[in-house]
């Protein structure tokens, strides 16, 4: 939702899709905005959803989600930007029409174990694990069909603010497979209270300081902020990292 929300601020147009209906936090985080921005000028993104077909048949479930997925992706077709939101346990779809990803992982070697095979003792990488295995066969699928490529960024999520031995462990085995498998590793989100607090009115930091929405930045926002422009840097929005805490608010968005 920051990254949605720091390309609307930096003047794109905005579409975003939930592919993870059934869970639906970035819906509910939409439509949280929109009932705000009914009384603070905020910009609100194109929003779509998609349930997970339902059917018995794998092959026709899967006919059934590429249909309804190209049919959403039609409806952004005058967006700058498309931001998918994918469930973990399946994310085919997203990741193959995705000229970026951005994976979150949470700073413990049970999150870790779905990027690498380690060693016993946590130290070494015996190889790479389910999902850099599925990220990579949809890179190749993608180079393939149109040439394209797909860049991944990797941000370290729920980081704990104390210099733990669990800590520099992880950083060290992520830098190690990042040169292995091709991702860039990017700054990560501190556990924050914060980030929790805004959900129930669909905003972010983004969104706070004077002559936006009336709520005031304290140390901690400013820290939590940083870290969100941080990210947007990594991957590569250098100047919306920027324009999206300065910019003053244009205009309310429509659904």
């Amino acid at each position: 939702m920051h990254l949605i929300v720091a390309l609307m601020r930096g003047g794109g147009t905005v579409g975003c899709l939930d592919l993870d209906a059934r869970q639906g936090t970035l819906t509910r985080y939409v439509e949280n905005r929109r009932a705000t921005a009914a009384e603070l000028p905020l910009p609100v993104p194109r929003h779509a959803a998609i349930q997970a077909s339902r059917l018995d048949s794998a092959v026709a479930a899967a006919a059934e989600d590429r249909a309804h997925f190209a049919e959403a992706m039609a409806g952004f077709a005058d967006c700058q930007f498309v931001v998918i939101d994918t469930p973990g346990s399946d994310t085919r779809i997203g990741h193959a029409h995705a000229d970026t990803l951005v994976t979150p992982l949470n700073d413990s070697f049970l999150d870790l174990d779905l990027f690498a095979r380690l060693d016993r003792e946590g130290k070494r990488i015996l190889g790479p694990s389910v999902y850099a295995e599925a990220v990579w066969e949809q890179r190749k699928r993608r180079a393939l069909a149109d040439g394209g490529s797909i860049e991944w960024v990797v941000m370290r999520n729920r980081l704990s603010s104390l210099d733990a031995r669990n800590k520099r462990d992880i950083g060290r085995l992520l830098d190690e497979l990042s040169r292995r498998i091709g991702f860039r590793l990017a700054p990560g989100f501190t556990e924050r209270v914060i980030f929790r607090e805004l959900f129930p009115r669909g905003l972010t930091l983004l969104d706070l300081g004077p002559g936006r929405t009336g709520l005031a930045l304290n140390m901690s926002h400013v820290a939590a902020r940083q870290e969100v422009r941080a990210l947007l840097s990594a991957i590569g929005i250098e100047s919306l990292a920027k324009s999206a805490s300065e910019a003053p608010v244009e205009s309310t968005g429509a659904a």
